[in-house]
């Protein structure tokens, strides 16, 4: 296994594109509102569009053997978000040091600005066998690029 990696290294100079997800009606409670659990689905969403923007998509990672379980989540919900709107999650890495890594999500209205949530996801990064590793060992360039996003 080569330990090179071709990771968008510019990734700096260009604005990273948020996440945009328009609500569909099997998400909504009966309530009529977007029912929780979807939300966890959306910030994976978010974190992997991060990735796949520096160059590092899921299918990369696993023919790296690299998998990044979650530790935690957290959610706080501010406002209702309903059938047919647009949201949009913005990600940013907020804690790294090669073993853990922290995304915070900013989810909110397309059109209004309207702030529906804020998320935070912490994970660990191990090998297929599920063995804990440091990403600064074994890929370095890969390390250095998530401690300049942090």
């Amino acid at each position: 296994m080569s330990n090179e990696i071709a990771i968008n290294r510019t990734y700096r100079n260009v604005e990273i594109s948020p996440y945009k997800h328009r609500v569909r009606y099997h998400e909504l409670d009966t309530q009529g509102m977007v029912h929780p659990s979807h939300y966890m689905n959306w910030i994976e969403n978010a974190r992997l569009n991060l990735l796949e923007q520096i160059g590092l998509g899921l299918k990369q990672m696993e023919n790296m053997e690299i998998l990044m379980p979650v530790l935690s989540n957290s959610i706080e919900y501010y406002s209702p978000v309903k059938f047919d709107d647009t949201i949009v999650i913005g990600t940013k890495v907020t804690s790294y040091d090669g073993k853990q890594i922290e995304v915070t999500y900013q989810i909110f209205d397309e059109k209004t600005n309207e702030n529906y949530a804020m998320a935070k996801s912490k994970h660990f990064f191990t090998n297929k066998s599920g063995i804990p590793i440091s990403l600064g060992r074994i890929y370095p360039e890969l390390d250095t690029t998530f401690f300049e996003m942090k």
